[in-house]
């Protein structure tokens, strides 16, 4: 195990480990920013690139298939060299794959090679998991009162990310050609540079690494007989119950927002209205995100996970009974969002409680590859789905989703004394 600062080795006080957590938010935050960025330009290009290197449109779906696949395989390595050399070596190496990912897409493009490029792709993903486990990192030093918080401002910080990531392909259509870059990766020097800032970040910034200092801070509790609020009893049932609920709700949002354009387009949809409707959907998604991480922290994360569920329950509906409406559509994919924002929160605070110091890493990474490995299925078998039943039968199909999370919260009680029953 890293060690920590000498000046950090003598036992903290509470307040001393707030003002570390203060500071770790606030990195992660800067951090969140720059990946966002980076991957916001990344994959605002990854369909047209799919469909323009292997010459079939068929094929373009597969560029964000091969990220998420990446996220999958990165999210469990990426958690376990999180637990034996903290958050900092952990995080900077998901960046620095996906930044070795996003050079071989450069690269494909000039040689158009679209196996290289699907290759290059799924190591993107390992900035993608790194962007996800930077939530975590979040909570490692949280107490109870402030967790749920904490993680969502994190969150809420992809929002800037993932807005201008998109709007840079002008600009970086510019600086590729100045640069003599292939056709359409122009905008990969703002992810390069994104990338690069968020590592040296990671490095320079996140000191003391806040994994190791909980362990730390966990480890001297247990031997001077003391309880810390960093420290929560193992309850593996409630955790089993958070990973749950968090791949459900991904999966439920993955599998309708991925047929909505299709859908829209079948309707006589502009490419603008599509292009309006998905911007308010990831506004959705992380805007209010703080708001859900105070109920989460005030009500307690089940009643809050249940929350979540009531919104994409009405959003699925919405989006069912409205599908000939793009008002009513635009209407659903909002309320999705927020329901996916609500259980997302409260969930990763439940999942990070539920679990004792010696668990959590290993839970967290489970909980993001199962995520992503719901969310690619759920993107796949959607399209066979809509095919069968339409956008507003798919709509109602993975509401069962939706009633499993409800049936199951009883699960999700942990012990009498935290916040999160």
């Amino acid at each position: 195990m890293d060690s920590v600062p000498a000046s950090l080795t003598a036992p903290l006080t509470t307040a001393e480990i707030a003002r570390v957590q203060r500071r770790t938010v606030g990195v992660l935050s800067v951090a969140q920013v720059l990946g966002g960025i980076a991957f916001g330009a990344t994959l605002s290009l990854g369909a047209v690139l799919a469909a323009d290197i292997s010459g079939d449109e068929t094929f373009s779906g597969l560029a964000a298939a091969a990220v998420t696949f990446g996220t999958a395989l990165s999210a469990i390595p990426l958690a376990r060299l999180a637990r034996r050399r903290g958050r900092r070596l952990s995080l900077a190496t998901g960046m620095a794959i996906a930044l070795v990912g996003v050079t071989l897409v450069v690269l494909a493009v000039g040689i158009r090679s679209f196996p290289l490029l699907l290759a290059a792709f799924l190591l993107v993903g390992g900035g993608q998991a790194a962007n996800l486990q930077s939530r975590f990192a979040a909570a490692d030093l949280a107490t109870d009162a402030s967790r749920g918080r904490d993680l969502s401002i994190v969150v809420w910080a992809t929002t800037i990310g993932a807005v201008l990531g998109p709007n840079l392909t002008g600009p970086g259509e510019v600086a590729g050609e100045a640069l003599g870059m292939p056709p359409l990766t122009g905008p990969y020097v703002f992810t390069i540079v994104g990338q690069v800032l968020a590592i040296a970040l990671y490095f320079a910034a996140l000191r003391p690494d806040p994994l190791l200092l909980a362990q730390r801070v966990v480890s001297d509790a247990d031997a001077n007989t003391e309880s810390t609020p960093i420290a929560k009893p193992d309850q593996p049932r409630a955790a089993r119950y958070a990973i749950f609920a968090i791949a459900a709700a991904h999966g439920v949002m993955v599998a309708v927002m991925a047929m909505t354009p299709v859908h829209l387009l079948h309707q006589g949809a502009t490419l603008t209205i599509i292009g309006i409707t998905l911007s308010l959907h990831i506004a959705g998604m992380y805007a209010l995100s703080p708001v859900f991480g105070i109920l989460a922290d005030r009500l307690g994360r089940v009643p809050t996970i249940l929350l979540g569920q009531v919104i994409v329950a009405a959003a699925l509906v919405t989006a069912s009974f409205g599908q000939d409406s793009p008002i009513a559509v635009t209407v659903g994919l909002i309320l999705l969002g927020l329901g996916w924002s609500a259980t997302t929160v409260a969930g990763s605070a439940l999942l990070t409680e539920a679990s004792s110091e010696g668990q959590r890493t290993r839970r967290q990474g489970l909980s993001d590859f199962t995520m992503s490995i719901v969310a690619a299925t759920g993107a796949i078998l959607a399209g066979v789905i809509l095919g069968w039943i339409g956008y507003g039968g798919l709509a109602l199909l993975v509401g069962i989703a939706v009633v499993g999370v409800i049936a199951l919260a009883p699960l999700g009680r942990v012990a009498a004394g935290t916040r999160a029953t």
